[in-house]
Parts: C-alpha cells; structure tokens; sequence
C-alpha cells in the first residue's frame, strides 16, 4: 500500500511541476523547502537525532523534550524539522539557538530521501501528530529507530486513521514505540490495529514545560509595554478562532458597563484576522488597537488585539481571568495549561477533544469552568470579577493542577533510552 501512495504522491508532483517550477523561477523559498531543494550546507558528516513538529502546539511540546535530549545526548547534534511557516518561526525564536530548525518537506519519496540523506538520523521523534507514511516506511527500512512522543489521536484523525487503516496501520506498526497521551488515545490505534507491545500511555509532556512565574517587575514591565495600569483588571482570550471572536466582543460589551476597569486582551489563533477583528471591535463603538500599533503616549483603549506570535505564553500571566479558544466551536480546544501555570482561572468550551484528559482533570482540581455558550461565558465572568475569593481559589487551584501533574517526559526519556542509549 505504500508504493501505492508513493505512485499517486507522483503524478500528483509531476502533473503539479510547471506551477512548481514556475515558482521556483520566481524565487518562492517556500516550494524549495517543500520539495527539499534548499537544505542547509552546513551539517556535518555526524549522526544526529532528528525530532519533528507540525506547528505552533507541537513545537510548544517537543521544547521541553528537545532540552532533556540535549542533556542526555550532548555528544548528538539536535536537529528540528517543522512543517508550519508559524512553527517555524516560533521554534527559531524558542530555541534557535540551540538546534538546527528546517522546513520539513512533503512526504513525496524523491525529498524525503533527500532530507533523510542530509540530517543522517540516529532516531527520529515525531511529536503528538503528522505521520507519514513515507518518511517513517523510510527510515524503518534504513533501520533507523522512529518514536511517537505526546502521541494524540482526536475524533477526526481517529476516523480518518479507521477509513485509511490499510495504509496507517503497517505505518504504525514500524515504529518502534508510540508514547500516547491518554487511554483513550492509546486504545484508539490499538482499535485501529496497531501492535499491542508498542502502544503505551505515557501522559502529556505538556505538563513538564518549564513554568516561570511572573514576578513584579515583570508584571510591571509588560503592564507598560502594553499601556496598561496595575489596577486594570485584565480579561486574556487566547487562541481565539472565527466566531469565537464575536461571542467574546459581545461578552465584553455586557460587561464593561459593570466592571468599567475590566480590559480585553484577544489573541486570534490566525493572526491574519487581526485586521477584521480590530474593524469589528470599532464598529461596536469600544477603543480598541492592535498590539503593533501600540505607542509611547499610552492611547486609552479597552480591546487590545494581540497580532504577534510567541507573546499569549507570559501574557496570560497578567490575567485575572482567562479563556482559551478553540472550545466553542467544534475545532477541539487549545493548551490550557499556560493560564493555568500562572494561576489564572481558566474558562473553555465544550469542544476539547484535542484536550480531553487535561480538560477533565482541570475540572477535577475546580481549576476553571467549562462553558456552553455566550451566555454562560458573560455568566462565569462575571462571577468571578464579582467574587474575589471563589477567583482566588480557583486560580491557586489551577496552577495546583499544572504542577500536580508533571512527569510525562521523564517515562518518555527513560523508554527511549531503553532503545537507543547503544546507539
């Protein structure tokens, strides 16, 4: 079945080539890194450990991973391929500094051999999601160790894994050990058919980022950098998706009549709506302004639009309250442990299947609340800005969550090393 999907990876390549190499032409960086046609020259003979990432979320995982692999392998030389131009660029700014970050290219045999030729793995850890069949057949067939590390499989991918399992089982059955996050995820590839001896449940490596708390001084600084006071009281959405962003602006708008100190900061998840998210906050009449075109005289505003990347991470710990997005629409929920670390009670919606375990377990501790709809998010707010105590205790019950937790990455490390510390 793999040489099948090699052959229609093929033609689809070869019928797609005058439009590739059109843009090749004209200087598109991007169809280059795809195609592994621009990887560094300056990798040396060595064998390394090779870890990937699909995006922003899985390169948040594999940081505290990537720092424990260089501890454990110094003498490796640590190289992080990621797919996303956003992963990317969030991985160069984390820990540029400390491996070497490539584009990952498609999955089509010809780049892939490429690659694998270039980096000359020793193992290869892909982090929580994105396997490919030809990569990992590959490597398999070169005897190269492959780990599943953080492994999750949402409702979505599982029934895509069920429709295809005539290819994705003999993939999953070449790696040498797949560390799933939950039961439940553990149970939906053996459900899939995947070998019993391989799939274990090691827990969420997530849970072992490092946390700095947010001392004074930094509070101060980032209350100035973002024009803000010491007595605003600082609502963060994060990771705010389409539609989201309305029910949170409406929340808003009932509620600065009753808390008139109460300040919005929205992260979209698609910085590219940032735009159209400060159009709408305008025409509902409230000040607002993106985080780039914030000046020194400190312009009153009660929105701020947050349109970087890498910043929502310590922002959430200026919060008195946080909400994470992802949850009131069907998309599955994003990482609720950044607030959480911080202390800040954390509000999300019924869509978590990407968080399952964690949700849950959040809930358990009374670390946050999970809301249905708009309604019941105004209503959660506003208790919390009203009860000082209840939010108080659920924040300190949150970061008791965040830190109960932890210990995921240390079985993942030890189980590796069962495999690979001869190599």
């Amino acid at each position: 079945m793999i040489l099948i999907y090699q052959i229609i990876y093929t033609i689809i390549v070869i019928v797609s080539s005058p439009f590739i190499l059109f843009l090749a032409v004209l200087g598109n960086n991007r169809i280059k890194e795809r195609l592994a046609l621009s990887l560094p020259k300056d990798l040396h003979e060595n064998r390394r450990i090779w870890i990937h990432a699909l995006s922003v979320g899985e390169v948040i995982s594999a940081i505290p991973l990537i720092a424990q692999i260089s501890i454990l392998y110094p003498y490796k030389e640590i190289v992080f391929t990621v797919t996303t131009t956003k992963g990317i660029d969030l991985a160069r700014k984390e820990i540029g500094d400390r491996v070497k970050i490539i584009p990952m290219p498609l999955d089509f045999w010809w780049s892939i051999q490429r690659i694998v030729r270039h980096i000359n793995p020793s193992f290869f850890i892909l982090v929580e999601t994105d396997i490919w069949p030809a990569l990992i057949t590959h490597l398999s067939n070169k005897n190269i160790k492959c780990f599943l590390v953080n492994g999750r499989i949402s409702p979505r991918t599982y029934k895509s894994y069920e429709r295809f399992s005539f290819l994705i089982k003999p993939v999953l059955n070449r790696f040498t050990l797949c560390m799933m996050q939950s039961e439940l995820d553990r149970k939906r590839l053996l459900a899939i058919g995947a070998e019993q001896a391989k799939i274990i449940t090691t827990g969420n490596i997530k849970f072992d980022r490092d946390w700095f708390p947010m001392h004074k001084e930094e509070r101060d600084t980032l209350l100035k950098k973002l024009s803000l006071d010491p007595e605003d009281v600082i609502w963060v959405a994060g990771s705010i998706h389409k539609d989201e962003d309305q029910m949170i602006l409406n929340v808003f708008s009932r509620l600065v009549p009753e808390f008139p100190g109460l300040r919005l900061i929205l992260a979209p998840r698609n910085i590219e709506e940032s735009d159209n998210i400060l159009k709408t906050v305008k025409d509902m009449g409230i000040e607002s302004v993106l985080k780039t075109n914030l000046k020194d005289n400190r312009a009153p505003y009660k929105v701020l639009v947050l349109n970087t990347i890498g910043e929502l991470g310590r922002i959430y710990g200026i919060g008195k309250i946080s909400f994470v997005g992802g949850s009131l629409v069907p998309l599955g929920g994003h990482n609720i442990l950044e607030p959480a670390g911080f202390g800040c009670p954390v509000l999300f919606g019924p869509h978590t299947h990407n968080f399952v375990l964690m949700s849950e377990l959040l809930l358990a501790e009374k670390g946050g609340f999970q809301v249905v709809n708009e309604d019941e998010v105004y209503a959660f707010v506003k208790m919390l800005l009203e009860n000082s105590d209840l939010c108080g205790i659920t924040g300190r019950n949150a970061k008791k969550f965040a830190d109960k937790h932890r210990g995921a990455l240390k079985e993942v490390l030890n189980r590796i090393g069962e495999h690979v510390d001869k190599i």
